[in-house]
């Protein structure tokens, strides 16, 4: 024992500022707060991963004060105080560090929790906030100096211009490059709106619905691709498309954020029959949706900062009812059935809306099945719309 002290006691001096330095930097590198989701609970620590994509553990000793707040809520005034048995993955977090934490693993001195329920009931109210009060077209013009924005809605018979007026209390919103999820839109200026922009906006509407005053709008620049599929890669979540307008070969990747459907063939050239103005086969009327395959899931074209693709890839069976080709062709490809990336085929057509570039590509929606549209010139506005209709969504809270 006495030769071991020595020894340690003999530690060269420059060897112990090296090792003061390294414990201090370790400290260093714990973040004072962090924000992110729950993905784990063991005992008493919390495991969570934050937006950046940052994997932190923290310990949650009984004195840590843990506030629930509402989504949205900008201080904790009505905040309530909670267990920690309260607290369950999934849930959104913020975390305070206790400064004077000396262990391995750092404490907790406040936890701010938003519980995953409540999100989704809050993006559920502002998703369909966006439906109720909101449109959703190509940017036609752009006025900077007014703050007013002209939108083409619709498609083919349906399409109808809408202007949109914005006032300096109008939250305005850009998707950012490569993404997209409503979540990750930053603000922009009226200014960064170009013509022929996607663009979606929520606000009171005239009674006519020709103009509405805009509380929010997100808009962004995207690319319409129609082609053939080259080759399905699962396993990395592409394909592969043949542009028909450039000739060339574009990898799209397919992230679970894509909405992707394809049209029954019946419904198929009913919708291109309706965007050319008539009737197929003589017949005229409205699809009525139909069962869909077992396990396919259906919802709202970009409806909340996330869409998921369907499970199943069958057809699903319906009818036509109705005179005059009735039907909003948007409402109609929302009645279509989802589909997976692994329900696509070398060699079938699809149109598709994909975040900009030249030759890799994201995609936003993709719709197969589409052989009869590509003899619609109206087609090629389809997608852009639809993508847009179902709402840009809803924020994700984020704890305050």
């Amino acid at each position: 024992m006495r030769l071991t002290l020595r020894k340690v006691g003999f530690l060269p001096p420059a060897l112990v500022a090296v090792i003061v330095l390294a414990a201090s930097f370790a400290r260093a590198q714990a973040p004072a707060r962090f924000l992110g989701t729950i993905t784990a609970i063991n005992g008493t620590t919390l495991t969570v991963k934050t937006d950046a994509g940052e994997t932190h553990q923290v310990e949650v000793p009984a004195s840590t004060q843990i506030k629930r707040v509402e989504p949205g809520q900008k201080d904790l005034s009505s905040a309530t105080t909670i267990q920690f048995s309260d607290l369950s993955s999934g849930d959104r977090v913020l975390v305070r560090i206790d400064p004077n934490s000396t262990g391995a693993t750092p404490q907790a001195a406040m936890i701010v929790a938003i519980k995953q329920a409540d999100v989704a009931a809050k993006q559920q109210q502002e998703r369909e906030e966006w439906q109720r009060s909101g449109v959703g077209g190509l940017v036609k013009s752009v006025d900077t100096g007014s703050g007013v924005i002209v939108l083409t809605a619709g498609a083919g018979p349906t399409t109808k211009t809408v202007t949109v007026h914005t006032t300096t209390a109008t939250v305005l919103k850009r998707y950012a490059p490569g993404s997209v999820r409503f979540d990750d839109a930053q603000p922009a200026p009226i200014d960064a709106i170009h013509l022929g922009d996607q663009l979606r906006a929520r606000g009171q509407k005239s009674p006519d619905g020709a103009e509405l005053t805009a509380d929010a709008v997100v808009s962004g620049s995207f690319r319409n691709i129609s082609g053939t599929v080259t080759s399905v890669d699962a396993a990395n979540a592409t394909l592969v498309v043949k542009d028909l307008a450039t000739k060339k070969q574009v990898t799209v990747r397919v992230t679970h954020d894509a909405q992707m459907r394809r049209l029954p063939e019946r419904m198929a050239q009913m919708l291109a029959a309706r965007l050319k103005g008539g009737a197929a086969g003589g017949q005229q009327g409205r699809w009525n949706g139909g069962a869909q395959a077992s396990g396919a899931t259906t919802g709202s074209p970009n409806s909340g900062s996330e869409q998921q693709p369907g499970n199943g890839g069958g057809i699903g069976r319906g009818q036509w009812t109705g005179q005059n080709g009735g039907g909003d062709p948007q409402q109609m490809l929302n009645r279509a059935p989802a589909i997976q990336l692994t329900d696509l085929q070398k060699g079938e057509a699809v149109m598709l809306v994909s975040t900009e570039g030249t030759s890799d590509l994201t995609a936003i929606t993709l719709l197969a099945g589409v052989e009869p549209l590509l003899q619609a010139p109206a087609s090629q506005n389809l997608l852009s719309n639809w993508s847009m209709g179902g709402g840009a969504g809803a924020e994700a809270a984020d704890a305050q």
